[in-house]
């Protein structure tokens, strides 16, 4: 950052004087022995006194300085800390000699981080404020805030300076302190129920776990390629080989494909595998979980998401191909019939990839006809073999998987299945997805002779599932895109978009 703007200038140099005049504009020995929301909460009786004060009370708050309104010889100021805003009535006359006129009026600015010590009091106009008998600078902002106190709205600057975001707009605040929460209470509930928190690789041999492109790295030491991980799952089973039952990973996934309002280059998820169990019982878990979640954060069973209501009281589930004609209304007669499938995606001027077998056609009708229409919570089963190299056949119907994905307004939100622990049906699963990779499918999964071999020690009949935790915030806080849910979201250099603009 170049110092060259005026404003900043200025206040350079205010810090500047003050290390002149013996005050350190960033000290570092801060007093604060409350916080603004507990200094409200324990002083709402002080407006039922007679006086409206109680000078027997001492407290000493921090925060930055919000809003500045100088009166001669007394000054009002709001500060903010993590916890909530609190107004500071300054007189001249309650500090030391000197320090109104000569430091606070010409040095204290909007944007610095200060100290205020003294005495609960209710304005005349209702508000619990304090009286200040102390203050102190503890940091100087040399680059002035926005001037609009109620925030930031240009989502350029709130998605590429998210600090500026953080100071000005508190509701957002509010977004992330609900996604941490999210994250924990699903590590607290994952546990409880006796999964054992992993940590996997994250730069991995082979791009396995899903049908997703990846982004490459180099390890200079081996001389060799790696893979940021699209998916944990393939080290995740090998743990239940190993002999564990129930584990479980949070963490982040990384895929170089577009970027949207629920896609992001790296993102996070949670991957948990529990052996004994069918993808029924993961049916069941999800239900539990959603409760237990709506539960700690207090929410309501029914919440808005834009202009829809989703009740997340009205689960439901369907096989996939069944919800093509009864949700997404294409003809029954052709939803198992490969040619008059593509006749009707050209119909709808769907342009449908040269080579496309049976089970992608149909996952295709899903995507373009049934998705969006999912609303409440659903559950959509028994998906083809073809779109699910990783999961086990049904012993109904071999052309179908035991697996679901589930779908809450219009997005999916979790995938699962019962895993397929046929190491010789798991080699030939690879060995035709290495065959759409020659013929063109960058994102067909490769072959992972190493997670065969680890089938063939024996896998214990098991479920797993991911929950993508950030489409889950963007739900649970009616946001819509996930930038709005991500700290730093992923952000096209500036130059190049500049570049684009010209």
């Amino acid at each position: 950052m170049v110092f060259d703007n005026k404003f900043i200038q200025q206040r350079i140099e205010k810090a500047e004087l003050l290390k002149k005049a013996g005050y350190n504009p960033y000290s570092n020995d801060s007093k604060r022995n409350t916080t603004i929301e507990k200094y409200l909460n324990v002083n709402t009786d002080v407006a039922d006194r007679e006086n409206k004060r109680n000078e027997n009370r001492h407290y000493v708050v921090s925060g930055r300085i919000k809003l500045l309104r100088i009166m001669g010889k007394a000054t009002f100021l709001k500060i903010e800390d993590e916890s909530g805003m609190l107004q500071i009535y300054v007189a001249r006359d309650n500090l030391p000699e000197g320090f109104y006129n000569d430091i606070f009026k010409k040095n204290i600015e909007v944007g610095d981080i200060i100290e205020v010590s003294g005495y609960p009091f209710v304005t005349g106009q209702g508000e619990l404020s304090l009286h200040a008998d102390g203050l102190k600078l503890l940091t100087k902002a040399i680059s002035p805030l926005p001037e609009k106190f109620h925030g930031v709205t240009d989502k350029e600057i709130r998605y590429r300076k998210r600090y500026l975001d953080l100071i000005m707009n508190t509701e957002v605040r509010k977004t992330f302190k609900i996604r941490s929460k999210v994250i924990s209470l699903t590590r607290r509930f994952f546990e409880d129920k006796g999964f054992l928190e992993v940590e996997t690789p994250m730069m991995h041999p082979i791009a396995g776990g899903a049908n997703a492109k990846p982004f490459v790295t180099h390890h200079n030491a081996l001389g060799i390629d790696r893979f940021l991980r699209i998916a944990p799952e393939l080290y995740l089973k090998r743990l239940i080989v190993g002999g564990f039952e129930a584990v479980f990973e949070i963490n982040r996934n990384f895929r170089n494909e577009g970027m949207d309002a629920t896609h992001n280059p790296e993102f996070t998820s949670i991957e948990f595998y529990w052996a004994y169990k069918t993808y029924k019982d993961l049916i069941a878990i999800t239900k539990e979980y959603f409760k237990y979640l709506f539960e700690h954060l207090s929410l309501p069973t029914i919440l808005p998401y834009g202009d829809l209501e989703i009740n997340f009281e009205l689960f439901s589930e369907i096989p996939l191909i069944e919800s093509l004609s009864s949700i997404g209304d294409v003809p029954s007669e052709i939803v198992n019939d490969k040619e008059k499938i593509v006749e009707f995606l050209n119909s709808k001027n769907i342009t449908v990839k040269p080579g496309m077998n049976l089970g992608q056609l149909q996952g295709e009708l899903f995507d373009e006809f049934v998705e969006d229409k999912l609303i409440n919570p659903t559950f959509i089963t028994e998906y083809p073999v073809e779109i699910s190299p990783l999961a086990r056949r049904s012993d109904e119907n071999p052309d179908i998987t035991e697996r679901f994905e589930l779908f809450i307004a219009g997005r999916e939100i979790a995938n699962a299945f019962s895993e397929l622990n046929d190491p010789v049906d798991q080699l030939e699963r690879f060995e035709a997805q290495g065959a759409a990779k020659e013929g063109g499918d960058d994102e067909a999964h490769e072959m992972d002779r190493d997670f065969v071999e680890a089938l063939s020690y024996g896998m214990a009949p098991t479920a797993g599932q991911g929950i993508g935790m950030d489409r889950l915030v963007m739900l649970l806080t009616n946001e819509h895109s996930i930038r709005d849910v991500l700290l730093f979201p992923a952000m096209k250099p500036i130059q190049e978009k500049n570049d684009e603009s010209d």
